[in-house]
């Protein structure tokens, strides 16, 4: 078995994957307010519906999990390509409120069929042994997804409805990832966890005693961060200027994502040989130190700048490790579940977090909502590392 990355397996996920979390995620902050416009609800409420599709998609995760390992995650994808692109046109067409709801949770929990869960799973499959190379360069390649989508769905969506454009990222899912997905599946390479013996295993690092208290400090750890992260990224724009820095929100912006990219990048070159749990506690470190530093510096907009920077490579991060480490700690058998187990907890305090913050924000006030925000982070820091002590 060769151990080198399958490169054109990498580059095809890659694409897809920008076009899963193009289409299925960042396109959706900017065609809402059309959205609301069209269904007579407020932003609030087109929201609101956005945060119970995620619950429920994060509720049906573990389910999913499994599905990766009984069938092979390719063949899942394959099909959640299909359920996307449905999704996507059953938003489009939907005839009322209800209706509108009912297709956004089809579109969540499609995202989990087909976005890094299901994409780890995958390279895990094909090649464990190199699977933690393999995401890393997923999602170097993936981190690009918000700089293609969002001015592709800004340019689109000046010509068209927010209807034709989901029409359009219906089409995209349909005619580009799912025959990928397809070909993916008939390699040969991908396998149910329980059909196939040929391919090697990878081993964890945790004993069988251990591993129940250590998934459950690595998810904890991972929701801790999912959830500072979640908040303050929807929140940004309100944060920014109730701290006196609503003229840099654009600046910020631009700065986030070329940050979560460098980050990955860097970690490619220069962190082959970083153990797994090393990477996350800096990740963890990451995340709640940007936070600290946009609360004790603002309004300085070099601060912002600083804070945009740490945050985003933080996040860039955290991407790699929530593949990684599980790998890492409890081997690629049964890796499909972890996953979903994973996805689960984080897509549920994700979509939990916009709500507390915005609460604590108008009961408490920024600073201290903020200065919360950023202890909570600095507790995934604590749960991460105390699992170099099981």
């Amino acid at each position: 078995m060769s151990e080198r990355v399958p490169i054109p397996a990498v580059v095809a996920l890659g694409v897809t994957q920008i076009i899963g979390y193009g289409t299925l995620y960042y396109s959706f902050s900017i065609l809402a307010p059309d959205m609301a416009a069209q269904l007579a609800w407020s932003s609030e409420w087109v929201f609101g519906a956005l945060s119970v599709a995620l619950l429920v998609g994060g509720l049906t995760a573990p389910w999913l999990g499994m599905l990766f390992d009984r069938v092979g995650a390719a063949r899942v994808m394959t099909i959640g390509s299909f359920v996307a692109a449905a999704a996507l046109a059953a938003c489009a067409f939907a005839p009322n409120k209800t209706v509108y709801v009912a297709a956004l949770i089809a579109v969540e929990v499609s995202a989990n069929l087909v976005q890094y869960g299901a994409a780890f799973a995958l390279l895990v499959q094909i090649r464990p042994l190199v699977a933690s190379r393999s995401i890393t360069y997923l999602t170097l390649i993936a981190g690009f997804a918000s700089t293609i989508f969002w001015p592709i769905t800004t340019v689109l969506h000046a010509h068209l409805t927010w209807q034709h454009v989901y029409l359009v990222f219906a089409l995209l899912n349909l005619t580009i990832c799912l025959p990928i997905h397809w070909w993916l599946s008939c390699q040969g390479t991908t396998h149910s966890a329980k059909a196939s013996t040929a391919v090697p295993r990878v081993e964890g690092i945790l004993s069988p005693a251990r591993r129940r208290l250590g998934f459950a400090i690595m998810v904890t750890g991972f929701s801790l961060m999912s959830l500072v992260s979640s908040a303050v990224l929807v929140h940004l724009v309100p944060l920014l200027s109730g701290l006196g820095l609503g003229a840099t929100a654009t600046l910020v912006g631009a700065l986030f994502g070329p940050s979560q990219v460098s980050s990955r990048l860097i970690n490619m070159v220069f962190g082959k040989n970083l153990p797994a749990l090393h990477l996350a506690l800096i990740a963890a470190a990451l995340i709640p130190s940007g936070v600290l530093v946009l609360l004790l510096s603002a309004p300085s907009i070099p601060g912002a700048m600083i804070f945009a920077m740490i945050f985003g490579m933080g996040n860039g991060l955290l991407s790699i490790v929530a593949g990684t480490l599980p790998l890492h700690l409890f081997g690629s058998e049964g890796y499909g579940k972890l996953q979903g187990k994973m996805i689960a907890a984080r897509l549920v305090l994700s979509a939990l977090a916009p709500f507390v913050l915005a609460f604590a924000m108008e009961n408490i006030g920024i600073t201290l909502s903020l200065g919360i925000t950023a202890a909570l982070g600095g507790l995934s820091i604590i749960a991460l590392a105390s699992i170099a002590t099981l």
